[in-house]
């Protein structure tokens, strides 16, 4: 893998739909905050723009040797540098993305059912976002929420991947979610969301720490 060995146990994903400056700031923040693993989320935006976003975050993210994982676009992260990318279910497969990224690289995939953790398991990704734990408008095309039980035996499946759930978490889901055995959570709107982004990020740090043995 890249400079940043071990997958974090939290992970911060950008806030879609505001301006490039605007998702630069936001990295700073997070990143003083203690947030060291970004995942760009960009959606519907020209790809030369995406590019110098891509560019200025990762400015922002060598600065605190913080990782930066790009969503979706292999093509923007290998331009870039990006440590990795994370690919959703209808994205570039991971193996293909290994191809074009090499060894050295992060991947991460999205699952939703057992079937997709089985293809990620295969195709050797790095970690899996799996979810929605929770409703959130962050994602528009929502796919049904989990039930406790689904997650627990979703997780069960594997032991060596580390399990990263995502959709809607808040700091007092923490207990919960690890104890149905994640390795730990994605968050977006449970820190865009908050004015104090120091005290919500500390939140998640303590409830996750209690966790790690």
């Amino acid at each position: 893998m890249s400079k940043n060995k071990i997958i974090a146990r939290l992970q911060y994903i950008t806030a879609d739909g505001i301006s490039n400056n605007d998702q630069i700031k936001m990295v700073k923040t997070v990143c003083d905050a203690g947030i060291n693993w970004i995942q760009l989320r960009v959606k519907n935006l020209d790809e030369n723009l995406w590019l110098e976003l891509g560019e200025e975050v990762k400015k922002v993210t060598d600065s605190y040797k913080a990782t930066l994982i790009i969503n979706d676009n292999v093509n923007i992260a290998q331009e870039i540098d990006a440590d990795g990318v994370h690919l959703g279910k209808t994205d570039t497969s991971p193996l293909e993305a290994r191809k074009i990224l090499g060894p050295n690289k992060i991947i991460g995939g999205t699952a939703n059912e057992s079937k997709d953790i089985y293809f990620l398991m295969e195709s050797q990704v790095n970690y899996i976002g799996l979810g929605p734990y929770r409703f959130t408008t962050t994602k528009k095309e929502l796919a049904p929420i989990l039930k406790s039980e689904i997650i627990s035996s979703l997780i069960s499946i594997q032991s060596h991947i580390p399990i990263i759930l995502i959709g809607g978490i808040l700091p007092l889901d923490i207990q919960t979610i690890m104890q149905y055995g994640a390795y730990g959570v994605a968050v977006s709107s449970g820190i865009n969301s908050v004015n104090d982004k120091e005290r919500i990020i500390q939140l998640f740090q303590e409830q996750i720490s209690k966790f790690i043995k």
